[in-house]
């Protein structure tokens, strides 16, 4: 089973880019994980955040891995615990399929992102940065995985 992270905007910040890197590297073994990065839209104005958000959820629709099971990241999905998260990481192991979390815009998701989703994950109900998400999602993706191997990581 492997993971890819599709993410609007590019060129993240070189500590983020440096933290999801370690992280992508401790979880290699246990579950690779790709990161997509996916342009934004065209946003200032005169411009309809609509249309940007439209095309930014055809360009994350687009990045998609076949018949992975999509998981969208929005401040409106399920809050899990670590070791919530763990029991749904064996949970899709189980299952088979890769995986493929999404992170939106700013705006967040437009609906047919939204549709393609099996699960939505919520990080809380603190507004983060979205280049921050990435890491975040990958440092939870890690411990999951460390409490599965019962590796000491996650000291509850």
């Amino acid at each position: 089973m492997k993971a890819r992270l599709v993410a609007v905007g590019e060129r993240a910040p070189a500590w983020v880019a440096g933290g999801f890197a370690e992280y992508r590297k401790r979880l290699s073994h246990w579950l690779p994980l790709e990161l997509v990065e996916v342009a934004p839209g065209v946003r200032g104005k005169g411009r309809d955040p609509a249309r940007a958000m439209a095309e930014e959820g055809a360009r994350v629709l687009a990045a998609l891995p076949k018949n992975a099971r999509v998981v969208v990241l929005d401040g409106g999905g399920k809050a899990w615990t670590s070791e919530q998260l763990a029991a749904r990481l064996e949970q899709w192991r189980q299952g088979g399929q890769d995986l493929a979390f999404l992170v939106g815009g700013p705006e967040g998701h437009p609906p047919e992102v939204l549709d393609a989703a099996a699960e939505t994950w919520s990080l809380g109900p603190l507004t983060l940065p979205h280049m921050l998400v990435r890491l975040v999602v990958a440092e939870q993706l890690y411990r999951a995985a460390a409490l599965l191997a019962n590796h000491p990581y996650h000291r509850a």
